[in-house]
Order: C-alpha cells, then sequence, then structure tokens
C-alpha cells in the first residue's frame, strides 16, 4: 500500500478530511419521550433532564450508559456546546454520520431542520443560530418506529428478537461533530477513475452561501506517495465544476499505479477553492484507479477475472451493537477477515461507519455494499427506500474498495417479487436509477434468488455436504434455466426473468455452528473443530469445483446475539485456528 493521504485518527469522515473541525461524541444529556410531549411542552429550548448517555452508542447498548433494550419511539438529546470565538466568520455545520430514524434538530430554540433515514449522513448549517464565543445550546429528538415499510436491516420490529433480527437501534449511532468553513467552500466532490484511459474526473459541487463566483478558483492537486502527479487550477463561474486529469506520469516505472488488494495504490488528492488569488477552503480526499466490469461469465477487476472470496460481515459488537466501539475496531475486522484468507465482505444489511470504508480503502479489502431492507412492500416503503438508497450510493461512491451495490437481499421487503409486476418494476427502477449515478459497479438485484434484472447473479445455499451441493450445482444450464428450484424451495429468477449469461456467484453458504445450549446455526451443530474444518472445506470445495462460479461468501464473520455461527465469537476470538481457515480458502 501506497498512499500519504492526511489520516486524523477518528476523523469521523476520513475520505473528505478538513483541518477545523470539532467532535462531539461522549456524554449528552439524554431523555426518553414516550408521549411525545416533548415539542409541546419545549424541551428544544430546555431537555430538563438529569440522565444522560454517552453518544454515538444508542440506548439499547451497554456502552451508552443505559443498557434498556425495551423499545422507545421517541428519544431526546441535548448538548451544550462552546463554539470557538475566532470562527464567527465561518460557516458553522453540523455533521450527522447516522440517526435512526427520523431526526428534529434545534439550537438555541431555534428550529434548524429535519432527516429522515437511519443509515445515511446528513448535514446542517447552523451558523444563523449559534453565538461564536459562547456556549449554544443543540437540542435533537429522534423519532422511530416499528414499521416495516422503513428500511430496517437486521432490526427487530417486535419485543423480542427471533430468527436473524436482533435489538433494535434507536437515536444517534454514529459520530456527530462540527466543521467549520469558508462562506465559500467544496461541499462534494464525484471521483471516477478511468483505468482505460489513465485519467480521473472530478465532479466538483460548491456550497457557496453567496451568489457571485467572481475571483474564485479551484485547484486540483494529485499525488502519488508524496510525489506530484498534477496539478491544475480553473475559473469558477458556477456551483458546479468539472475537472479532468490525467494521471499517466514518469515519476514512478508504471506510469500508472492502479488500485487492487494486492497493491492497495491510493492517489492523494489535495482541493483549494481560492478567493481573489487566496485559500478559502482546502480538502484532502484520495481515489483509486481500479475497474470493475462484467465480461461473460466473469468477475473482472482491472481487466482481469478475479475471483471473489467473500465473508458475510454484519458489523456488530456485543457492547455497541451496531456502532463500531473504537476505529481500532474497525480496522480489526478488516486484518481478521484479511488473515481468515478472504479478500472480501459483504456488509449485510447495514451502512457501516465511513471509518470501516477508509481503511478497506487502505487495506485492499473488496466490499459489496447492501442496503437494510424493509420487510412490507407499499408506496411508502418505495419512496422511504429509494430517497435514503441514493443518497447512501451518492455518499460512498468514491471508495475504490466498494466494488457492487446490493439494494435487496431474498425478497424481503419485496416478498411477492416472483409474480407481482409492482414489485419486478420497483427493483427494476432502483437498478436503473443506481447505473444512472454509477456506470462503474455491477448492481445485484434481490441477493439470493428470484433476481429481475441483475448484472450478477447470486444463489444462497446452506447444504451441509459438499457432494450434494456440487450435484445440486453441476449442471448449470439446468440450474438456471428456473425449470427447478436451486435450494429446495426458491428459484434463481422471478417469473418472466431468464438467465442472460451473466457471472454466478454463491454469495451465502456455511453458517455452521458449535454445539451449544443457546443460539443458532444453519444445519446440524458440529461438536468440534475437526467437523468444523471437514465440512467447511468439503463445502467450499464444492463451490470451487464450480467452473463457472466466479466466487463465493461464507457466512459469516462474528455471532451476533443469537446468531453463533461465526468464525469469531462476537469479542472477537477465534473459534477455530485462523490459518487453518485460510490454507482451505487459498487451497
Amino acid at each position: 500500500m501506497t498512499s500519504t493521504h492526511k489520516y486524523v485518527k477518528n476523523y469521523p469522515r476520513p475520505i473528505w478530511v478538513r483541518d477545523e473541525w470539532q467532535l462531539l461524541n461522549g456524554e449528552w444529556s439524554f431523555r426518553f419521550d414516550d408521549s411525545f410531549e416533548g415539542e409541546r411542552n419545549n424541551w428544544n429550548s430546555d431537555l430538563n433532564s438529569d440522565r444522560t448517555i454517552q453518544v454515538p452508542f444508542t440506548y439499547e447498548t451497554k456502552a451508552s450508559g443505559i443498557g434498556e433494550e425495551k423499545f422507545h419511539p421517541c428519544v431526546w438529546y441535548e448538548r451544550i456546546v462552546s463554539i470557538p470565538e475566532e470562527t464567527k466568520d465561518k460557516r458553522i455545520m453540523l455533521h450527522f454520520q447516522a440517526v435512526d430514524y427520523l431526526a428534529k434538530l434545534w439550537v438555541n430554540g431555534v428550529y434548524i431542520g429535519s432527516h429522515e433515514g437511519g443509515y445515511s449522513a446528513f448535514t446542517f448549517d447552523i451558523t444563523d443560530a449559534v453565538e461564536a464565543g459562547g456556549n449554544n445550546r443543540i437540542s435533537v429528538r429522534v423519532e422511530d418506529g416499528n414499521s416495516t415499510m422503513q428500511p430496517r436491516g437486521k432490526q427487530r420490529w417486535t419485543d423480542k428478537n427471533y430468527g436473524c433480527w436482533y435489538v433494535q437501534t434507536t437515536g444517534i449511532w454514529q459520530s456527530v461533530w462540527l466543521e467549520y468553513v469558508d462562506a465559500y467552500y467544496v461541499s462534494h466532490a464525484k471521483i471516477t477513475p478511468k483505468l482505460e484511459e489513465a485519467s480521473v474526473s472530478f465532479e466538483y459541487e460548491l456550497g457557496s452561501t453567496v451568489r457571485s463566483f467572481e475571483g474564485v478558483t479551484l485547484q486540483t492537486i494529485v499525488r502519488y506517495d508524496g510525489k506530484l502527479i498534477r496539478s491544475t487550477e480553473t475559473n469558477v463561474d458556477r456551483k458546479f465544476v468539472k475537472v479532468d486529469l490525467s494521471v499517466m506520469n514518469d515519476v514512478g516505472e508504471w506510469k500508472v499505479y492502479a488500485w487492487h488488494p494486492n497493491h492497495p495504490n491510493l492517489y492523494d488528492v489535495e482541493v483549494v477553492l481560492k478567493k481573489d488569488g487566496q485559500p478559502v477552503d482546502t480538502v484532502y480526499t484520495y481515489f483509486g484507479m481500479r475497474r470493475i466490469q462484467i465480461k461473460g461469465i466473469r468477475v473482472l477487476l482491472n481487466n482481469h477475472p478475479y475471483y471473489q472470496r467473500l465473508l458475510l460481515d454484519q458489523g456488530y459488537w456485543e457492547d455497541t451493537h451496531l456502532t463500531p466501539p473504537s476505529e481500532e475496531a474497525l480496522i480489526e475486522d478488516i486484518e481478521n477477515t484479511l488473515a481468515l484468507g478472504f479478500n472480501g465482505v459483504r456488509k449485510h444489511q447495514k451502512l457501516e461507519d465511513s471509518r470501516f470504508l477508509y481503511w478497506a480503502d487502505r487495506k485492499g479489502l473488496l466490499v459489496w455494499s447492501e442496503f437494510g431492507s424493509t420487510y412490507e412492500f407499499g408506496d411508502d416503503a418505495v419512496h422511504r427506500f429509494t430517497k435514503e438508497w441514493i443518497e447512501v450510493v451518492r455518499q460512498h461512491y468514491n471508495h475504490p474498495s466498494i466494488v457492487t451495490w446490493v439494494p435487496f437481499n431474498e425478497s424481503w421487503g419485496v416478498s411477492s417479487i416472483s409474480t407481482d409486476r409492482k414489485q419486478q418494476q420497483f427493483t427494476e427502477s432502483i437498478y436503473h436509477l443506481t447505473k444512472s449515478y454509477d456506470q462503474m459497479r455491477p448492481v445485484i438485484v434481490n441477493d439470493g434468488w428470484e433476481h429481475t434484472v441483475s448484472d450478477i447473479i447470486t444463489l444462497h445455499d446452506y447444504e451441509e455436504l459438499g457432494a450434494v451441493f456440487e450435484a445440486r450445482y453441476k449442471d448449470q444450464e439446468v440450474l438456471l434455466s428456473n425449470k427447478v428450484p436451486h435450494d429446495k424451495h426458491r428459484y434463481p429468477f422471478a417469473n418472466g426473468y431468464s438467465y442472460k449469461g451473466q457471472p454466478v456467484i454463491i454469495s451465502e453458504y456455511g453458517g455452521i455452528a458449535f454445539k451449544s445450549e443457546e443460539g443458532w446455526g444453519y444445519g446440524n451443530q458440529v461438536k468440534n473443530e475437526e467437523e468444523f474444518l471437514a465440512r467447511y472445506e468439503s463445502i467450499t470445495q464444492a463451490i470451487k469445483n464450480l467452473d463457472y462460479v466466479s466466487g463465493f461468501c461464507y457466512t459469516q464473520l462474528t455471532d451476533v446475539q443469537q446468531e453463533v455461527n461465526g468464525l469469531l465469537t462476537i469479542q472477537r476470538e477465534p473459534k477455530i485456528e485462523i490459518e487453518k481457515i485460510k490454507k482451505i480458502n487459498l487451497k
């Protein structure tokens, strides 16, 4: 790995870094509002609570200091924040990396705005309500619900855990932070690498609060390993600016340095916005030169077939649930995955912390980015899902580690997709909407079975015996003809759809659990490591023996609450010697 990217530990959004910021994690005042009386009684002006919570951990978690798993439909947060005097000429941006589900914000009693969605990040400009050089009251009201039409992921909507659904997540569950910017600033950049052209495209969006761009220029500086590759400066006359740059250069022997799991090379970018020749906003970011494409039955990475050995990763921790306990915990999960001989993860039913994606970029871990499912189809579900999904795609587009988008899983939220044309059209629309924003990455529609339009055909099968597994999948033509179910009850395609020659990946299998009195895995539980390894090797090798299959995804990295089929415990302790799993994976 080569990168000199500006790294700031615990910076909540490390792919878009500024120097002036203030982390607001830590102790906040907290209050339940089961009767929805808070707004009526002006809690936004004074919460008047002696209860506290440790943000960003939700009240359901032990780490929050509360640890109550009972569902509460409305919660309030309050914190007094000192804003430095020297920021009085700055715009003050309040960032929330994730709040589940409907958040409303007040600053010093002034209503600022709201955001709906449990997984996407959002920002408010709070400048006009803030007193620089003084103390400021930040009040947040969060409303959640048990609706199965809101994207939930693995969060339960009943009072108890069941199956593979776990304790709900309510309220602030990722970092909260302030950032100080000029009246002219760069709010967003869409960075598209073009490996075949040895170039990169930057589509900038400026967040200026003023209308005139007279005297404004934008400089883009690209470096590799600290050495200058290209620098260009362009006049700005509107909010949107596009810059195309060649990365072909003689500073290194390879001219262009591609991003790949074996060598996750990153180019560092310094974006400098200037007014009358003077810098007013500087942002540090990066990109990876890599190409993902489909060619026949193969997935190509940088123009070569690449076999994907993925691990299902739900991103849960014992005392913090969906929230990572620390940045080190995220790094540990990535390093464990790589040490086990996997080259990627399918982030299952969760949009992970931005710091995870940063370290996946740095360490060369492939990521399938999957969205949290709804569990009921209807107009409300279509609206909520579509709005948040495109927010997520836009926010995470620049990460080279993300190689596949997975909006739907196992017909969750589209339970009649096999025959219901309306549900089929919904999934098609999400596919094409995603493609309209991202032409680079494959999109999988309905991971597991009953595909409509999909760039990769993915199948889930928890068969225990390798010989049975291999026999079931041996005849590709019969399997993908939709004449027989692939796992005893589900067909590869929804009615009216058929195989178009796409790559095939077994994207869930295994789920082996050791014998225990509590918790569950898939199939019969094993008694010891010897039984585990024999079964793991049998089914994994059966998949590898299928020439037309381009990869697999084993269930799963760690145990999660009542689901005890991880290769590691939820405390991240290996159940089997890591080298033995790696040896089978790389065989």
